[in-house]
């Protein structure tokens, strides 16, 4: 399938690091939260399906500049949802352990400020980010530089180590609580969890053989890997599945799965045909079981290729583990939680949490650290010939499954998806005729006058938020002066922009003290004037050239009596003075501004481009465009 992730690609991987404050404890203070965590959070996390990784953590000893501490990494793939939720545990972990200070990044670096950059203050970049974002007490927590750092603003310097963050944020954590904004931000993208979670799966009957539904009544996490398998397989992978000899197809169930939606796309939205030697064959798409029988045949395929990949068929030795006072505190916190929901002990369902629990506790919080993790194919494995099930039972449970869930989802219209985007950037821009008719475009050339006055860096030009700019100054001198430097004093010219505000000039010396200057000042006034007057002819020369060029002709041009210039001069002159003051009227800056950005949006046609992206970014939209492309003009009327 085309847009796959390629088996060997990195993947998007979320790393979480929880660090003690001082004065806290050392490496035996750290174990016990670590099991006090995973047997806390045991009944939130046993019965998650993971994309690629589950949520681990394990003890870290001190290395360099890096403290001791209980961390993890967990490849999230193609489903973001996980990378959140993995958020939403870290705050929760260091909202229940107070004594805890939690950090959480990606491959991007610090995800959490890019989801809140519109409200980050000028000082913070990804080159001085290192160190300074934290989770604490359940609050985001950002160190800003001390007053030295940020006037020198110098990025290259030494950032800030973690041992410095911990003892600022455990003596003065209440400065360096994250502004409400940012705050606001990072929560409104973990808000809705746990309850989230049953949320985001997707239940879809599927026809399986009777040893995948076995095991997925005892692991449902492994349709996952599965899902995994299948999406990235190969032709190599597909060789396995000529014949089927782990999961043949002569015994098939109908039985309901549980996804996560991420992994229900990628599943259904596969356009895949079996080998004919494999015997999985498929009925019309007329029938109404078509899409279960559909999806069942690639998960097959997904199992199949999990157990080909096995190095061994020997059963695991199955480790008892089961014992102690720390599996019975673990037992004891799922039964508090309510997470058997009422079930009966040693019924069917509740071994099935049983289960679930077993295998969480198994490789979450028993050593954690020594835990060396099964591949799901020798787990499949191991399931089969540990488990023993009735294809007649499953029969029977399939004749009263429960309906599956609307994938209606799925579909999204282009409108649903530009409204979603909207939201997703808090956009709320008028859109009724009304609004549209009140759309001034003045707005559009007052946004771009301050977008071209402001000054940018190396970093790029800072977007203007309000029309609402000061006056730029003009020092004739000190321009006059750099002319001198730059072009030398025999040589100097002025920018024809600038010879509109010429009589605007002031060149006299009122003011100034010092009386064996005041003859240079004259003299340089003199000359100046004469140079001004000499330049402007030569300006109105070219002027009259290119008015009859299809240069001149391209612009629009003032209307006749806009300039007080032109009423008088034409005393001045006949005839040829009328025709070439018409010639030189004025361009229409504001006009031509606005006609060729009309131009340029029409010519988008709906999609984005260079003017919408300027003008939204400085809180400008344009209305629909009702004219025909490029009928630019008829907007500016």
């Amino acid at each position: 399938a085309t847009g796959r992730r390629s088996a060997g690609a990195m993947e998007d991987a979320v790393r979480y690091r929880l660090f003690a404050v001082p004065g806290a404890g050392g490496a035996e203070r750290l174990r016990r939260c670590a099991d006090g965590i995973a047997v806390r959070l045991a009944p939130l996390l046993a019965a998650y399906i993971w994309q690629r990784q589950r949520f681990r953590l394990r003890y870290v000893p001190a290395r360099g500049d890096v403290p001791e501490h209980v961390g993890g990494s967990t490849l999230f793939g193609d489903n973001v949802e996980d990378e959140w939720f993995v958020v939403y545990l870290v705050r929760e972990i260091s909202r229940a352990f107070p004594e805890l200070v939690a950090s959480v990044d990606d491959n991007d670096g610090q995800f959490l400020l890019i989801e809140a950059a519109d409200f980050l203050p000028k000082w913070l970049s990804p080159e001085n980010s290192e160190n300074r974002v934290f989770f604490y007490k359940g609050e985001l927590h950002i160190i800003p530089p001390s007053e030295t750092e940020e006037q020198q603003w110098d990025v290259s310097a030494e950032s800030l180590t973690i041992s410095e963050a911990l003892a600022l944020l455990s003596a003065r954590s209440e400065e360096f609580l994250a502004a409400e904004p940012i705050r606001r931000a990072v929560y409104k993208r973990i808000s809705g969890y746990p309850e989230k979670i049953q949320a985001s799966y997707h239940r879809a009957h599927c026809y399986l053989p009777a040893g995948i539904v076995a095991v997925l009544k005892q692991r449902p996490s492994l349709v996952a890997a599965a899902v995994q398998a299948f999406y990235l397989r190969d032709p190599t992978d597909l060789r396995a599945c000529r014949s089927f000899h782990t999961f043949p197809p002569e015994e098939r169930v109908m039985t309901i799965v549980t996804f996560t939606k991420c992994l229900y796309a990628q599943l259904v939205q596969q356009k895949f045909a079996p080998d004919r030697r494999s015997g999985y064959t498929l009925p019309l798409p007329s029938h109404p079981q078509y899409k279960a029988y559909e999806l069942g045949m690639k998960l097959a395929h997904g199992f199949e290729i999990l157990c080909s990949k096995c190095s061994k068929m020997s059963p695991d030795v199955e480790r008892n583990v089961f014992r102690g006072p720390l599996w019975e505190r673990y037992l004891s916190s799922l039964k508090e939680k309510d997470y058997f929901k009422g079930e009966m002990e040693g019924s069917g369902k509740y071994l099935e949490l049983l289960c679930m629990a077993q295998q969480y506790f198994q490789e979450c919080v028993n050593k954690p650290e020594s835990f060396v993790e099964e591949s799901p194919g020798d787990e499949i494995l191991t399931l089969l010939q540990t488990t023993t099930f009735d294809v007649k039972e499953f029969e029977r449970e399939a004749a009263c499954l429960p309906p599956e869930d609307d994938d209606s989802w799925l579909e999204i219209s282009s409108d649903d998806l530009e409204q979603m985007l909207k939201e997703a950037r808090g956009e709320s821009h008028p859109s009724s005729n009304e609004e549209e008719q009140k759309y001034d475009l003045e707005a559009v050339a007052e946004s771009m006058k301050a977008f071209v006055s402001k000054v940018s860096t190396h970093e790029g030009a800072e977007m203007p938020w309000s029309t609402d700019e000061t006056n730029v100054t003009f020092d004739v001198d000190s321009f006059t002066k750099a002319l001198d430097r730059i072009l030398g004093a025999d040589s100097e010219e002025l920018d024809s922009d600038d010879l509109d505000e010429e009589e605007e000039f002031n060149f006299s010396d009122e003011g100034d003290d010092d009386l064996d200057a005041e003859n240079e000042k004259q003299d340089e006034e003199a000359s100046a004037n004469e140079l001004i007057g000499s330049l402007k002819s030569y300006m109105d020369e070219m002027d009259r050239e290119l008015a009859h060029t299809n240069v001149g002709k391209s612009f629009t041009t003032q209307k006749k009596g806009a300039s007080s210039v032109k009423a008088t001069t034409s005393q001045k002159g006949g005839l040829d003075s009328e025709e070439e003051d018409a010639e030189l009227t004025p361009v229409d800056v504001d006009m031509n501004l606005v006609t060729n950005l009309l131009k340029s949006y029409s010519a988008q046609a709906g999609l984005a481009g260079p003017t919408s992206n300027i003008l939204q970014s400085m809180g400008v939209y344009l209305p629909e465009n009702a004219d025909p492309i490029g009928s630019g003009e008829g907007a500016t009327e």
